[in-house]
């Protein structure tokens, strides 16, 4: 197997409109959400760059702007923290720069689904291999998610998805797996079905909002094939490419939090607290305060 392609591109889809975190996304998007202090696109920035990616292109809609205001240079705001030697403050801000030219935003005008929001990027991924961070989904682990993938993808040359155990009944609400070989650390992709029933379930196995895909991908999404609720699906088109090139579901280490809902939000505030010296101590002492609370 000849070496695959350098991955250095990630798309960031942050088009939607956050209606489960309503009244705050009224006037900020969701991706701009803190969990302690950082906002959760730059956890997601963080966690590509930290997996080597050099380009970033971020698929937006109306009212997103302030995601693009957040990487570029507050002239204002570094110049007080100079004046006012905030050194600390200042380098706090160190990783929400990003380097000249290597981020790009996109417009998606129509809310048509995560697949229609990866063609949008068409002319960003051109011909190459290329990462997908869903922001809303959080991984706390020692080596990062995307990483772990692009380690996937450098072994196999194929394109490589997150995947985690769900309970069966919640089959519905995910893209399913349909599984070949299985070493309990990669599985082989036979199949992939959106949202199936339980019952129609192939296997337990979902995708998270982790993906390394190749560029067959966008053949199939340049048809703009509607699938599971009127929207063009990116399980769809990236079913159609197994066979094409190797596909491989990977158990990645770490714990994700689905930061899309309020208690996935809430429990990933207290859980990376706690990887923080300055704030571990004192959130375990107010912690038990709760115990027990009606």
């Amino acid at each position: 197997m000849s070496k695959p392609k350098p991955l250095r591109k990630a798309v960031l889809p942050v088009a939607g409109l956050g209606t489960r975190f309503l009244p705050a996304t009224k006037a900020m998007p969701k991706e701009m959400l803190p969990v302690v202090d950082k906002p959760l696109i730059q956890y997601a920035i963080d966690e590509a760059r930290a997996a080597g990616i050099e380009e970033f292109c971020l698929i937006t809609g109306r009212g997103k702007d302030s995601l693009i205001d957040y990487f570029d240079i507050a002239y204002e705001l570094e110049t007080t923290l100079k004046e006012r030697n905030k050194l600390d403050c200042l380098e706090a801000l160190g990783p929400s720069s990003i380097q000249a030219g290597s981020l790009m935003a996109v417009r998606q005008q129509e809310p048509l689904g995560l697949g229609h929001a990866i063609w949008c990027a068409r002319a960003f991924i051109g011909d190459d291999p290329f990462a997908i961070l869903l922001p809303d989904d959080l991984v706390q682990s020692e080596k990062g998610c995307l990483k772990q993938l692009a380690e996937a993808y450098n072994e196999t040359g194929g394109s490589v998805v997150a995947v985690s155990e769900v309970p069966r009944e919640h089959t519905n609400r995910y893209g399913i797996l349909d599984v070949g070989k299985d070493d309990g650390h990669l599985v082989e992709v036979r199949g992939l079905v959106e949202k199936p029933k339980p019952e129609d379930a192939p296997s337990n196995l979902s995708i998270i909002g982790r993906y390394v895909l190749t560029p067959h991908v966008m053949r199939h999404l340049a048809k703009l094939e509607r699938g599971a609720g009127g929207e063009v699906q990116l399980t769809d088109a990236m079913a159609k490419t197994i066979g094409e090139v190797p596909f491989h579901g990977l158990r990645y280490e770490g714990t994700r939090y689905d930061c899309g809902n309020k208690l996935g939000f809430l429990e990933a505030q207290i859980a990376f607290a706690l990887q923080r010296p300055e704030l571990a101590e004192g959130v375990r002492a107010f912690l038990p305060k709760y115990e027990g609370q009606k």
